[in-house]
């Protein structure tokens, strides 16, 4: 690959944010490496990239008491930008041996996700109840929202394209049809069925805090209530009513059934549970 020319810090960053954009990563993605980025610019000072600098910021890191896998995901962001500078760097990530259960605090339960919808739709916010609801009972990503359209949902499935792949996911009846509804209501012929008084798409940052928003009045932990952990509901709910991992990888997109496992881990009390089933203390 040729490198880039970069006259200053904020070009680099800007220039490897549309990199980013073409080489099609997800929005979360790219807003988090952006971050990333900017730290370590900011801890770099003026200095020029040298893996030798690049291993201190690891080290500086730990120091920080930066969880494993956090650590792990700034060294992607920083692997990914010398990838992108053309620079013949690339840092070892930490070895971290795959955890057997999820945290408690972590793990959104159906009935907390029911909550949820209820308290939504008890607080007047019939798109947020439903945008809950479709992301629960379909395991898109937040970014495939927009592929909810009027379209779709008089198909019942969604053509959703994403890194070069096209994937078809069927749409519940129910669903179609509560969702159909509300665009009557809403006077949305066409598209999207999730945007804002505007028109445009609803974006991922305003999901997260409308979501947030609700935690208090549904009794559900802030810990447990984020886009993303609808996808892991959906997976859970799904493999223990199908116990097909290979069809549940493909409903969620996944290139690597390594990657839908990391989504059915039990929470540490299942797995208790489990332990205690075994018989194995008298």
């Amino acid at each position: 690959m040729k490198k880039p020319i970069i006259d200053t810090k904020a070009d680099s960053i800007n220039k490897f944010k549309q990199w980013l954009i073409s080489e099609e990563r997800e929005v979360g993605t790219i807003e988090k490496y952006m971050r990333d980025i900017s730290e370590f610019f900011g801890w770099l000072e003026n200095k020029a990239i040298s893996k030798d600098k690049v291993l201190l910021y690891k080290e500086h890191l730990l120091k920080k008491a930066y969880k494993p896998a956090t650590v792990n995901s700034i060294l992607a962001a920083i692997n990914t930008y010398c990838r992108f500078a053309g620079l013949n760097i690339r840092i070892k990530y930490l070895r971290i041996q795959r955890r057997t259960f999820q945290e408690e605090n972590r793990s959104l339960r159906k009935d907390e996700y029911e909550r949820l919808i209820f308290a939504a739709e008890k607080s007047g916010k019939s798109r947020l109840s439903l945008l809950i609801e479709t992301i629960g009972a379909t395991g898109i990503r937040v970014s495939e929202v927009k592929y909810i359209t009027v379209e779709a949902l008089n198909a019942g499935r969604a053509e959703i394209s994403l890194k070069g792949k096209i994937r078809t996911i069927l749409l519940p009846g129910k669903l179609c049809r509560k969702l159909l509804k509300y665009a009557k209501k809403q006077k949305i012929a066409f598209g999207e069925i999730f945007i804002t008084k505007s028109g445009k798409g609803i974006s991922r940052k305003q999901i997260w805090s409308e979501m947030k928003s609700l935690c208090k009045k549904a009794g559900v932990q802030a810990s447990k209530v984020f886009p993303h952990n609808l996808r892991h509901l959906f997976a859970r709910v799904y493999y223990k009513a199908t116990r097909d991992i290979v069809k549940l990888a493909d409903l969620l997109g996944h290139s690597s059934v390594e990657t839908t496992r990391i989504y059915l881990i039990s929470t540490g009390e299942e797995h208790t549970r489990q332990l205690e089933m075994l018989g194995l203390v008298h």
